[in-house]
């Protein structure tokens, strides 16, 4: 496969032998140790309880016996896992031409023939995690065996320091580059790769278009909406302007028109008088 897809100068400039590794953030296992301790006494004292004072209910006795064990059994585990991740979170291993990440109890060795490494994006949880707490940029690398319906992503809060994930970064890069894995026509492609001349589009891939051309439409009539809304206040600010302009139009005549009523009395009225006093 490393014949056929990968470029021979570039696999010779990869170092020939040696491991890369790349721990765990020291704040993460820091936490995760914490909260084991501090779940693993809720855990005991919840089974201990259970054992020792409550005798009446049964059911409330297994309850607290079973919670608290799973509680404290739970928190063995994450306090075991922090030791495992604090050596290595993920591996690039030249000798075995693996990419090695730890994912809870288990080793996920990629071989650099099937991989690709990629940049990532955080889900709607971690953008949101990383917009309201986190006060540095989070960057995110997806680690591909590209013939597997899964993938892996890890990210620069994951690792002890920004500097490590960059350069996980460019050696998975490198390595992609190099073995070219990404290019082979049989690796499981995701929806957005997919073209006319595949056969594999499935109703999956239809109901995902579907969905985004309804969605679309949906934007597209909720904006008319809006102008046509925006339109017909505008219009009926207008029309209250207009009405309010001809009102003070009336009253001014009025008040013009009594103006001169009164005006013409004045004289009438002095021209009588005129008159009067003259005969």
């Amino acid at each position: 496969m490393a014949e056929e897809l990968g470029n021979k100068e570039l696999i010779e400039k990869l170092p020939k032998e040696g491991v890369h590794c790349y721990p765990a953030s020291p704040s993460k296992i820091t936490r995760n140790r914490l909260l084991s301790v501090v779940f693993f006494i809720i855990g005991a004292f919840m089974a201990c309880y259970g054992i020792i004072k409550v005798n009446d209910d049964m059911i409330i006795k297994l309850g607290l016996i079973v919670a608290g064990c799973l509680m404290a059994l739970i928190s063995v585990l994450v306090f075991a896992q922090s030791f495992l991740i604090a050596k290595y979170r993920v591996a690039v291993d030249y000798n075995e031409k693996n990419v090695v990440l730890r994912y809870r109890y288990s080793k996920i060795a990629i071989p650099f023939e099937n991989f690709d490494g990629r940049d990532g994006s955080p889900d709607q949880a971690e953008a949101l995690i990383d917009k309201n707490f986190k006060k540095d940029a989070n960057y995110y690398l997806v680690l591909d065996d590209v013939f597997e319906d899964a993938c892996y992503q890890t990210s620069s809060s994951d690792l002890e320091s920004v500097e490590d994930f960059r350069q996980l970064r460019d050696e998975c890069f490198a390595i992609a580059e190099a073995y070219g894995a990404r290019n082979s026509a049989d690796k499981v492609k995701f929806y957005y790769e997919k073209d006319d001349k595949d056969t594999g589009s499935t109703d999956l891939d239809a109901l995902i278009e579907e969905t985004k051309a309804e969605k679309k439409a949906d934007e597209e009539a909720e904006a008319k909406a809006r102008a046509e809304a925006e339109e017909a206040r505008i219009a009926a600010e207008a029309a209250k302007e207009a009405e309010e302009k001809v009102e003070e139009a009336v009253e001014k005549a009025e008040e013009t028109i009594e103006e001169k009523v009164e005006k013409v009395v004045e004289e009438a009225t002095e021209a009588a008088k005129k008159e009067e006093a003259g005969k």
